[in-house]
């Protein structure tokens, strides 16, 4: 098999997977006051002050979640919900257009139930979201949060968040970001970033799936989305888990450690591939800014006119070769590119994608054998569209 699916998902690192091992051998519940609720405590701690350290945060910045998906509606809506009680008059959430599923439907949700206004500002055709957008935004209404993702995981566009933050922070407005595919991938320091809450996820970086965390600033508030035992400085309820938290730190480590030299590795195999799709693909284009600091290293994301998307996955998956459309987290089911919609190509494109997403694991030899099929998936869905 050919897995080019690493935005979807990362094989386990040996270092974190021997961690989890480890751990997982360990009885004990981290809030227990015996011996054995405090030696799985110290794990959950160390495991907190390793994670921080790796992305430039204060351990007690670090709330640990189930993953990607609980962090960004735990800071979406903890983040709205406590500033609109401050401030009734607190009820616009700024965003992207091309925000993952996980930043987006929370947004939409707090609009549809609890009186936000929300304001999904656009991109540009590189999918860079608009920054006077967002400050126009910002100065027409009283803003409870602005929630923009670090890198976007269909195309990869890296965006302006420093900019975003900055425009915020003349109206006294917190920023979310979601970096569940820049971490360990692209250079991050909490600190330095000026966020509220930024949210991450192990599997992305080689950790086990079901753990990630949410970044949140000393000082900012959020109402709690879970009820109960009142765990992760009461705003996250929950039996921690040792296990996964020492792994995602494990994971999130080495990925960092590595960082600067992966991301040559796969952009030397991202400007290849490239090359090689132009010369033996009609009518193929690559979505996202050019290959550099504005796009993740490794993601290629095509847009093949007149193929469907589903076509053309069939036809690489029954030759061994794992991509995929875009975002996995639609329940299994292929969709038109909300994205690349936003990025202003029309809907007929927007449901003929294919992303290709390398990692650790990716070699030249993955690439060749996804260049022996692709040529003729694309041309196959073409067929099959056109009867």
């Amino acid at each position: 098999m050919t897995y080019l699916d690493h935005a979807a998902t990362t094989p386990m690192l040996p270092a974190a997977r021997e961690a989890w091992l480890e751990a997982s051998a360990q009885v004990g519940n981290a809030s227990a006051l015996h011996g054995a609720g405090r030696r799985a405590r110290a794990i959950v701690e160390e495991a907190r002050e390793r994670l921080a350290l790796a992305l430039g945060a204060h351990p007690t910045e670090v709330i640990w979640t189930s993953g990607g998906t609980e962090a960004d509606n735990l800071a979406l809506k903890g983040l709205y919900w406590a500033r609109r009680d401050h401030d009734a008059a607190l009820t616009r959430v700024v965003t992207s257009a091309i925000e993952h599923h996980a930043g987006l439907d929370p947004v939409r949700w707090l609009a549809a139930h609890e009186g936000a206004d929300a304001v999904e500002v656009g991109v540009d055709a590189a999918g860079v979201v608009d920054v006077a957008g967002v400050a126009a935004a910002l100065a027409d209404a009283p803003t409870a949060l602005v929630s923009v993702m670090w890198a976007n995981n269909e195309v990869g566009t890296v965006q302006p968040v420093a900019e975003v933050v900055a425009a915020a922070a003349r109206h006294g407005v917190p920023v979310h970001s979601d970096a569940i595919q820049a971490v360990g991938h692209l250079p991050l320091h909490f600190a330095d970033s000026g966020l509220a809450t930024l949210a991450l996820s192990a599997h992305k970086v080689g950790g086990p799936v079901g753990v990630g965390a949410l970044l949140v600033r000393r000082d900012a508030r959020l109402t709690p989305v879970v009820h109960g035992g009142g765990q992760e400085r009461s705003v996250r309820s929950g039996t921690l888990d040792p296990a996964g938290a020492i792994a995602a730190a494990v994971a999130v480590e080495e990925a960092v450690a590595a960082m600067e030299g992966e991301a040559a590795r796969l952009r030397a195999l991202q400007a290849d591939l490239e090359a090689r799709i132009g010369s033996a693909v009609d009518r193929v284009t690559v979505s996202g800014p050019p290959p550099g600091p504005g796009r993740l290293p490794g993601i290629v994301h095509l847009v093949a006119p007149g193929a469907a998307g589903e076509a053309m996955l069939y036809v690489l998956d029954s030759h061994g070769v794992e991509v995929s459309n875009g975002s996995a987290c639609v329940a299994g089911v292929v969709q038109a590119s909300h994205v690349v919609a936003a990025m202003g190509r029309s809907d007929a494109d927007a449901a003929s994608t294919l992303r290709i997403s390398m990692g650790a694991t990716t070699t030249a030899d993955d690439l060749d054998a996804l260049m022996a099929v692709l040529p003729d998936a694309v041309a196959r869905a073409r067929r099959v569209a056109n009867r």
